[in-house]
């Protein structure tokens, strides 16, 4: 019972976390093979203290011993009693560790909760990826090539008139322009929401997107291939890097840098403009980073004012 309450003060300075309960019950039990299962909801599985279900039923001599607090079931002490006097002990020791025990079931639940909420908005992302895919390609199919005809359809006429027609054929070189400062327009605009460029993998597309950029743009990005969302994340990171840098930094030399470190993909636009980006001050930035943390990332920002501007991004992926 003095290993319990030790704990239980150290608990309260904050010096140790609730889940470590398990191995105090362990200890005080003499039981090395006890497991603590919590129940978060009544129709769903018991869980282990790192929120991974637990099958039902025991094996062999284990006994199970629910575990109540406040008229609450909390979950289950599963363990192999040897003696009468461990058996006569468990209640106490359990009551004992009791407030440990719902510390650790409600951040268990927590825990399980967040990840639940990440995996359903990195499933929204990657819905609105899919529909992006659909409208760049629509808008390719449809919008521009009947642009384009439209556009034939200007010159031939054009050609019909003559060159007599004088103001006339002035009107319809106007409007052959105006056609094809649209069909730009839509190409870019197709190529913002899902570049088709990624089919050939992530380094070719961040090649291709910065041949486009006006000022010089150092490279390095990994051959690798990863999974398409992951991917389609890294991208949009780089665009809108790219478009901080040349559009509000002023930048003369972007560095983008693209790798993998361990189970994260790495993406990093380094520029040497003004500095003093905020993400809170502009929609860009601010939905860079919800896109990012939709796939269980995170975004970092490092911008001095005069001493240019470092974005990173951090994405999860396991192969």
């Amino acid at each position: 019972m003095s290993r319990v309450g030790e704990f239980l003060e150290a608990l309260r300075a904050e010096e140790v976390e609730p889940e470590q309960v398990v191995e105090v019950l362990r200890s005080a039990l003499g039981d090395p093979t006890l497991e603590l299962r919590f129940m978060l909801q009544p129709d769903e599985p018991l869980v282990d203290e790192r929120g991974r279900p637990v099958p039902d039923g025991l094996d062999g001599a284990r006994k199970s011993f629910a575990v109540e607090r406040g008229g609450i079931t909390l979950g289950q002490v599963v363990w192999l009693p040897r003696t009468e006097e461990q058996r006569a002990l468990l209640p106490s020791v359990v009551a004992a560790a009791g407030l440990a025990i719902e510390m650790a079931r409600l951040r268990v639940e927590l825990r399980r909760r967040l990840e639940e909420v990440e995996a359903s908005r990195a499933r929204l992302a990657a819905v609105a990826d899919q529909e992006r895919h659909r409208l760049e390609r629509d808008l390719h199919d449809g919008a521009q090539q009947r642009l384009v005809s439209i556009g034939l359809a200007l010159r031939h006429a054009q050609h019909q008139i003559g060159s007599d027609s004088g103001e006339a054929s002035k009107t319809l070189d106007g409007a052959v322009a105006e056609v094809a400062a649209t069909i730009d327009e839509l190409r870019e605009l197709a190529h913002g929401l899902r570049p088709t460029a990624l089919q050939a993998g992530l380094g070719p597309a961040l090649r291709e997107l910065v041949s486009r950029v006006p000022v010089a743009v150092e490279v390095a990005a990994t051959p690798d291939r990863y999974p398409p969302d992951i991917e389609a994340a890294a991208y949009f990171v780089a665009c809108e890097g790219l478009a901080n840098a040349v559009k509000h930094a002023g930048a003369e030399r972007i560095a983008l840098d693209v790798a993998r470190h361990d189970s994260r993909l790495v993406v990093s636009v380094a520029d040497d403009g003004m500095g003093g980006a905020d993400a809170d001050a502009g929609s860009g930035l601010l939905g860079l980073s919800d896109r990012v943390a939709a796939y269980g990332g995170t975004l970092h920002i490092d911008s001095v004012r005069g001493r240019g501007t470092r974005i990173t991004a951090e994405l999860p992926c396991v192969s």
